[in-house]
C-alpha cells in the first residue's frame, strides 16, 4: 500500500477502504508519511468529500492514534455534550449538573477559547480554585461519587487530530464537513462516553454560517456516533445573536448560576431544556421529549441542578460560595453603558461583533501571551425583536480600563441593526437529528 495510490484514488473521486484510511492516518502520525502527501490527501477529501462509511473510518483511525478514557467502571449510560461553539454559550455549566441530578453519569472533556468562541474551561477557571486538570482516575472516581466531572482535554487523546488540524489550518483545508465532523467526534469517542448530545450552531457567531451546512454537519456527526455504536443526537440551533445576555467568563458563570436557580434568560433556559431532553432520551431516562422537558424544568425549579453544581465545584477544589456571593468572582473596575443612537426595533444583534467587543476588552485569548481577563465582558440588555428609543440602554460593558471600554462601546453599537418594522421571530432550535 502506498500513500501516492490512496491520494490518487480519492483525488479521482473513488471511495476509500477503512484500511487505506488507517494507513494514511497511522503513517502521518508515525512520521512515515510527510506533510506534502498528507496535505494532498486532505485537499482531495476537501474537494471530493467522504461518505458516511469513510468519515466513520477516518474518525476511528484518529481515535486509535492515542489513548482513550476507560469509563467501564462507571455504571449507567454515560453521556457527553458538545457544542460547535458560539458567543455567550454557557450551556455546559447548566446542563452537566442538571443531567447529573437526573441520574445520568456526565463526563465532559472541554476546551479553552478558540478565536472568538468562548471556552468552558476558561469559564470554570474564573471560579477561585477550580481545578480543570483531572487525571482519568480522578474523573472516574468523581463521576462515581457525585455523578459529574468537567476536565480539560489531555494531549494524549487523539494526537492525530492535533497534527491533522494544524496542517488543515496551514493549507486552507478547514471548511470540510467530513474533516470537521471526524475532528470533533474522534475526541468525543476517545473520551469514553456511551452517548452524545450535540449542539450544532448556525449563524454569524458560529463556524457554520448557513443552515444547509449546519444540518449536513449535524447529520454527519450523528451518523459517525451511531455507526461507532454510540447513541447520538444533534440539535441545530441559532447563533446569529449571543445566547443569553452575558458574554465573558465571570459574567457567564453568574448567568449559569441564575439559570440553575430558574432565573436565567429565556433562550438559554429553553436550549438547556431541549438539549437535556435529548440527553434523557439517549440515556433511557424517558421516551418522549415532553416528559424530558418536564424533568428538566423540575430539576431547575426545585434547585436540584444548582445543588449538583455546588457539589461539582467542591469536588474540583473551587469555592462554592460564589453561588451565593458573586462578588467572590473577579470584578471589572470599569462599568459603562452602550446606548442606542436611534429608535425602532432591533432587527439584528450580530453575535460575531459582540464577540469582537469582548475580545477588545481582553476577554478571549487574543493577547500575545495567550492570557485573558475573566472579569471583562458584555452584559446585554436589549436583544433581537425588542423596541428601543434613541438613548435606550443596549448593554453594559465591563472593562479593565476606560480606553478598552470606549472601544467596546463603539463595537457593540455597530452590532445592532435597528429598523422601523418589528422583525419576525427566529426559531432557537431549527432542527433535531438522530432521534
Amino acid at each position: 500500500m502506498r500513500a501516492y495510490d490512496i491520494i490518487l484514488k480519492k483525488r479521482d473521486g473513488y471511495k476509500l477502504t477503512p484500511e487505506e484510511i488507517e494507513f494514511m492516518v497511522a503513517g502521518y502520525t508515525s512520521g512515515s508519511i510527510p506533510d506534502s502527501q498528507m496535505t494532498a490527501w486532505l485537499m482531495s477529501i476537501f474537494f471530493q468529500g467522504m461518505d458516511a462509511d469513510e468519515t466513520t473510518a477516518l474518525t476511528i483511525s484518529m481515535v486509535e492514534s492515542g489513548d482513550t478514557l476507560d469509563l467501564s467502571s462507571i455504571s449507567g449510560i454515560k453521556v457527553d455534550k458538545h457544542s460547535t461553539g458560539g458567543v455567550g454559550d454557557k450551556t455546559t455549566l447548566v446542563l452537566i449538573p442538571l443531567l447529573a441530578a437526573a441520574g445520568i453519569p456526565m463526563v465532559k472533556m472541554a476546551g479553552r477559547s478558540l478565536g472568538y468562541t468562548g471556552g468552558t474551561i476558561d469559564k470554570l477557571e474564573s471560579i477561585p480554585g477550580f481545578n480543570t486538570n483531572l487525571s482519568s482516575e480522578q474523573v472516574v472516581k468523581q463521576v462515581n461519587d457525585i455523578g459529574a466531572a468537567i476536565t480539560a482535554q489531555t494531549a494524549d487523546l487523539v494526537p492525530a487530530d492535533k497534527m491533522i488540524y494544524a496542517l488543515r489550518d496551514l493549507t486552507a483545508a478547514i471548511e470540510s464537513i467530513p474533516l470537521i465532523a471526524s475532528s470533533i467526534m474522534s475526541k468525543k469517542i476517545a473520551a469514553g462516553a456511551d452517548a452524545f448530545v450535540l449542539d450544532v450552531k448556525v449563524g454569524s457567531g458560529a463556524f457554520m454560517k448557513n443552515i444547509d451546512d449546519a444540518e449536513k454537519l449535524a447529520q454527519t456527526m450523528a451518523a459517525i456516533g451511531n455507526n461507532a455504536g454510540k447513541r447520538t443526537a444533534a440539535l441545530v440551533t441559532d447563533m446569529d445573536q449571543p445566547l443569553g445576555f452575558a458574554v465573558g467568563n465571570t459574567l457567564e458563570v453568574m448567568e449559569a448560576i441564575d439559570t440553575l436557580k430558574g432565573d436565567g434568560p429565556a433562550d438559554l433556559t429553553q436550549l438547556c431544556i431541549e438539549l437535556g431532553s435529548a440527553a434523557l432520551i439517549l440515556a433511557g431516562k424517558t421516551d418522549s421529549y415532553d416528559n424530558g422537558r418536564e424533568q428538566m424544568q423540575n430539576l431547575m425549579h426545585t434547585g436540584k441542578g444548582l445543588k449538583k453544581f455546588r457539589e461539582l465545584i467542591i469536588a474540583q477544589n473551587g469555592n462554592p460560595n460564589v453561588i451565593d456571593d458573586p462578588s467572590l468572582l473577579a470584578q471589572a473596575p470599569v462599568i459603562v453603558k452602550a446606548v442606542s443612537s436611534k429608535s425602532g426595533y432591533i432587527k439584528q444583534l450580530d453575535a460575531l461583533t459582540i464577540a469582537k467587543a469582548e475580545a477588545a476588552l481582553g476577554g478571549s485569548r487574543g493577547r500575545a501571551d495567550g492570557s485573558l481577563d475573566p472579569s471583562v465582558g458584555v452584559k446585554l440588555v436589549k436583544k433581537r425583536g425588542e423596541k428601543v428609543e434613541n438613548g435606550s440602554l443596549l448593554s453594559y460593558v465591563y472593562a479593565s480600563n476606560d480606553e478598552s471600554a470606549e472601544q467596546a462601546v463603539n463595537i457593540i453599537q455597530s452590532a445592532y441593526e435597528i429598523t422601523a418594522v418589528k422583525p419576525q421571530e427566529i426559531k432557537l432550535v431549527k432542527s433535531v437529528v438522530g432521534l
